[in-house]
């Protein structure tokens, strides 16, 4: 996925000591209209958590969605999120984990203890414990901490 101008400006600018918030905004928003899938998940995240302008779920599941349909894998993360917490969509477990594996498998490494957590509790899947397992090792390998087995 190559990077717009737009949005690796942005990027950096955001990065900087005192960042220019309008500058940026502007910037992200030209490069979603140009389609950089990454400079709309950017931009999703302001609306998801109200940076820079008003928290608007409408929003910034437009957005996400929009950036998840790019493959963009902490937008399918961010995506499972607001289905698994009915977060501006309505609740679908089934959703959360299909989005949840999606992004595991492009590299987002919290996507992979998700996996294994849902195939753990039967969460949007069929409880396996050996899938779990399996899951929950490669989470493990990656630094991500392992869910507490309940007693």
């Amino acid at each position: 996925m190559e990077l717009s101008d737009q949005y690796t400006v942005a990027l950096e600018m955001m990065n900087a000591e005192n960042p220019d918030k309008e500058l940026v905004f502007y910037l992200l928003t030209d490069a979603h209209e140009s389609r950089d899938p990454q400079a709309t998940y950017a931009l999703s995240t302001w609306y998801l958590h109200g940076e820079y302008v008003d928290k608007d779920m409408a929003k910034a599941i437009a957005l996400l969605s929009a950036a998840a349909d790019q493959n963009v894998p902490s937008a399918l993360y961010d995506l499972a999120v607001c289905y698994e917490n009915g977060e501006g969509v309505e609740s679908d477990s089934r959703e959360s984990f299909q989005l949840y594996l999606k992004a595991a498998l492009r590299g987002d490494e919290q996507s992979v203890y998700e996996v294994g957590r849902c195939y753990y509790y039967g969460f949007g899947i069929a409880e396996d414990r050996v899938l779990a397992d399996i899951w929950l090792d490669r989470a493990e390998e990656l630094g991500i901490k392992e869910i507490d087995e309940p007693e």
